[in-house]
């Protein structure tokens, strides 16, 4: 089974892919990290406690206020914006709460896609797709087979879809929003040094349609490098699943660690 690491930045096209995807032809189902996120923080649940424990004091405005439309048996919801004011940024204040919030939040949502890839496994699906904006950072990348990131090669375009998909938010919220999320031109180099079938770039500048043909041209080859056949057969021999997983594991390590030496070298230059 192949498991199919998307990527990108805020405003880039990744959710549009992801919902091309989960469609015929193709299919497939989606694991997104958001939704699981979501999820694992609703009210009382272990998630949802710590968040209130740690951002309660200062954050006056993390919950949603009272309504008679909602059951709050559990707790009110969390009032996202709120809490997205209080983590995004480039203070220490800020990034210091938003790893705090990451910590909650990141080994619940591994936790959660874990069980579903099982599913997705016994079900003899050929590909999943993993829909994770901060891949790289949070190291799933290592379990995936082909890491694809959808990008812009333009900035401006990505502030002008984000403040036209949210218009409630500010340009300085929007530019906040788009820098927690790392340089997705960064994230497109690091892909395309994965190597031939390991990582592909899809560059979304243009309108819909292009995006379709580019991806499209995408997925023939990726379909053609694992057949469904290999998914069934990785389903009834599950020895011969876990080393494949093993392999690809190992594979990941060692191209990550190459990376991050090319970094190191390129920064001594400077």
């Amino acid at each position: 089974m192949l498991l199919l690491g998307l990527t990108g930045s805020i405003a880039t096209g990744k959710s549009t892919v992801s919902s091309i995807l989960s469609q015929p032809p193709y299919s497939l189902p989606i694991i997104d990290a958001d939704v699981l996120a979501r999820k694992v923080v609703e009210p009382g649940t272990p998630g949802y406690q710590k968040i209130l424990a740690h951002f309660s004091s200062t954050t006056p405005d993390l919950l949603l206020p009272p309504s008679p439309d909602r059951d709050d048996s559990k707790g009110a919801p969390l009032n996202r914006p709120a809490l997205g004011r209080r983590v995004f940024g480039d203070s220490e204040e800020r990034k210091k709460d938003r790893g705090v919030l990451n910590g909650i939040v990141h080994p619940a949502v591994r936790m959660e896609m874990y069980k579903q890839l099982l599913g997705c496994y016994l079900k003899g699906c050929w590909a999943v797709v993993l829909d994770v904006p901060l891949l790289f950072e949070s190291g799933i990348d290592v379990i995936c087979g082909t890491v694809l990131v959808v990008a812009v090669r333009d900035p401006k375009i990505q502030m002008q879809r984000l403040r036209e998909r949210d218009p409630h938010l500010t340009e300085e919220d929007a530019e906040n929003r788009v820098k927690s999320q790392g340089d997705v031109r960064e994230k497109a180099r690091r892909c395309e040094a994965r190597g031939e079938g390991k990582g592909v770039v899809v560059w979304n500048d243009g309108g819909k349609e292009e995006l379709k043909v580019e991806l499209h041209k995408v997925m023939e080859v990726l379909q053609g490098k694992s057949p469904r056949w290999w998914a069934w057969l990785l389903l009834l021999c599950p020895p011969l699943g876990g080393l494949a997983g093993v392999w690809t594991y190992w594979r990941n390590m060692a191209i990550n660690k190459e990376w991050k030496r090319g970094e190191l070298q390129a920064k001594a230059k400077l």
